[in-house]
């Protein structure tokens, strides 16, 4: 029998939907222009029902204009450092604490300037504002004079133009940074003015070490009734649902892991009718499972030498009783090398190499929430969800068996989340 109409249109519409809401958690940022025009298009088709989803469940504004739409995210954890913003060249680089101070800087001067602005004037204007007392008591320090100075300002604005707040005109930032040429840029003021995302403005804040000025600029108005006090503590378990690759229980304060045991259902309903993402409820947390495998920054496993590195390491993490000091893990890449070291880059197997090649792992097992590193710098710990990467012991299928397809070995993996 033919599907009657009102429910393709249904179907279509909740596609849709979901394709707008996933679009915007991978980019909160779109723009009417670009790569991601027809997400865009969408977005603006359902902003209102979106607008409302967002408001009521995250606490995130979205605003949709006719050039951009910019969901205000807040990031469930403040404390988080796993996921840096990243120089958009092949490289990839994480931004160092420079870069962060560069591009504030830089936002600062595009704000003042004109419609159009070379990269060398920005530079002018960047230097000008480093010079600040406050700056350079705290070590940051910004003249131009040397090469790798250029080279962050040129990753600033590269990330400028992906953002959408710069649209190249003439010239490249290589010719900059080799001192062989300059740059000249549109400035997008209406997408400018959209990347603050903060529900206090900066000139508010008076804390002053970094961690409580992040918590001011993020901090939730007074709650003086029940029903507000539920709906923030729902929408900070959205969030965290939605940004956070694992949600620990432990994590949690009482009140939060309260509402959570009541409450669970609904909200990963909730979640799961927008966004197409799959629960996954363990005894020790939630994860929301994206069969599509679009809406993560960090992926595992992964192909090359990195990838085969951070499994073997996961593996070994996922079978060890607690924590585990860094120098053991560079023995054990060293070990490793001599049995898998013809799979890998010529530079993984260089005499030195084990420090940097445990310390990308590590980055990437800490970025999914499989390890911590906060209570011990010098190695890791694993967290329940790295059970999933621990291989048992071989069980051999003989002919005939369920699932054999002849005498065969099978590593199998147990999964003490359960």
């Amino acid at each position: 029998m033919s599907t009657p109409l009102g429910d393709v249109l249904d179907q279509r519409r909740t596609a849709e939907l979901q394709r707008a809401t996933r679009a915007l958690l991978k980019e909160p940022l779109l723009l009417a222009h670009g790569p991601r025009a027809d997400e865009f298009r969408i977005v603006r088709r359902h902003a209102s029902e979106l607008r409302d989803w967002f408001e009521l469940n995250t606490g995130w504004p979205l605003e949709v204009g006719p050039e951009s739409a910019r969901l205000r995210k807040i990031p469930g954890t403040l404390t988080d450092p796993t996921h840096p913003a990243r120089d958009t060249a092949r490289a990839a680089a994480p931004f160092t604490r420079r870069r962060y101070v560069l591009l504030c800087l830089a936002l600062a001067a595009l704000e003042r300037g004109e419609a159009q602005i070379a990269l060398g004037r920005l530079a002018e204007q960047v230097v000008l504002e480093a010079s600040d007392p406050q700056l350079l008591a705290a070590g940051v320090e910004f003249t131009l004079e040397r090469r790798d100075e250029r080279i962050d300002l040129a990753a600033v604005v590269r990330l400028l133009l992906r953002f959408g707040v710069l649209r190249r005109v003439a010239g490249d930032e290589e010719a900059y940074v080799s001192g062989a040429g300059d740059a000249l840029y549109d400035v997008e003021r209406r997408v400018l003015a959209g990347l603050l995302a903060t529900r206090r403005g900066p000139s508010l804040v008076r804390a002053e070490h970094f961690e409580e000025r992040l918590a001011e600029l993020a901090a939730e108005t007074a709650l003086d009734s029940d029903e507000l006090r539920f709906r923030a503590i729902r929408q900070r378990l959205t969030r965290r649902l939605l940004d956070d690759p694992v949600l620990y229980y432990d994590e949690l304060s009482d009140a939060e892991l309260g509402y959570l045991t009541r409450q669970r259902a609904f909200i990963l309903a909730r979640v799961t009718e927008l966004t197409g993402l799959i629960a996954e409820v363990r005894a020790e947390g939630i994860a929301m499972v994206d069969p599509l495998d679009d809406l993560t920054d960090t992926r595992m496993p992964e192909q090359g030498t990195h990838g085969h590195i951070t499994l073997l390491l996961a593996e070994h993490l996922a079978a060890s009783d607690g924590w585990v000091g860094t120098v053991d893990l560079c023995r054990l890449v060293r070990q490793l090398a001599a049995h898998h070291g013809t799979f890998w880059s010529k530079a993984a197997r260089e005499p030195g190499a084990e420090p940097e090649l445990v310390d990308q792992a590590l980055a990437k097992l800490a970025a999914l929430g499989l390890v911590t590193r906060t209570r011990h710098p010098d190695g890791v710990a694993p967290r329940p969800a790295l059970a999933r990467y621990a291989v048992a012991e071989t069980v051999v299928l003989e002919p005939g068996a369920r699932g054999a397809t002849g005498r065969s070995t099978r590593p199998q993996r147990k999964d003490q989340q359960r």
